[in-house]
């Protein structure tokens, strides 16, 4: 049996709503930003970076806060999910597998999820714990939240550098999803074949942990 560990963004949910509401919220095209988001990606930027660009000095997190008391926060919804999410996750479990999410998102998020329902053993975010990819420590409270020997887990996502290669160096095993700009960018990269596995779908995942 593993435990396979998914990440969130890219990997599970689509980000279009995401970005969607910072660009309404922000009064700017969808475009523009989607596009400075593609560029400071192509950077290897932090993605927060997008609006920084557009609005220069901005406190993310105050803005952040912002939205949410304005009631135009955080929203994660069934038609965020990529198609393949639930079968997939049904799947792993009729095989016997464990399946957990945890990613680089809020606390709110985690909220957001659990109210999905979606067939997991458990979720969790940085934001409850403290601690972000690619910090060695998320990938030891992954271990520890998972219950499992690192080399029995299997992180799932879509970014080499925030998700393959922590968690290769943390002894976990892992798995390269192609998909979003993160994965597509670098999806032909040594960075990206270091994974135990590439997969095009989270439901190429119960044939190869076989």
């Amino acid at each position: 049996m593993l435990t396979f560990a998914f990440d969130v963004g890219e990997t599970i949910v689509r980000d279009d709503r995401y970005w969607a509401s910072w660009a309404d919220w922000l009064d700017i095209p969808r475009h523009t930003l989607s596009a400075l988001v593609g560029a400071v990606v192509a950077q290897n930027r932090d993605n927060a970076d997008a609006l920084r660009l557009l609005r220069p000095g901005i406190n993310v997190d105050a803005e952040y806060a912002a939205r949410e008391a304005a009631g135009r926060g955080e929203r994660i919804e069934e038609e965020d999910l990529y198609p393949d999410v639930r079968p997939a996750l049904t799947a792993l479990r009729a095989a016997g597998h464990r399946t957990l999410i945890a990613g680089n998102q809020t606390g709110r998020a985690a909220d957001l999820l659990r109210g999905l329902d979606l067939p997991v053993d458990g979720i969790a975010t940085s934001g409850e714990w403290g601690v972000a990819k690619p910090d060695p420590a998320f990938f030891a409270r992954l271990a520890k939240f998972a219950d499992a020997p690192p080399d029995r887990i299997v992180y799932v996502g879509d970014h080499p550098a925030n998700d393959v290669m922590p968690a290769r160096a943390a002894g976990l095993r892992t798995a390269h999803i192609r998909r979003g700009p993160w994965g597509h960018l670098w999806a032909d990269t040594p960075v990206a074949a270091a994974a135990d596995w590439q997969i095009n779908s989270l439901l190429d995942l119960p044939s190869l942990a076989r």
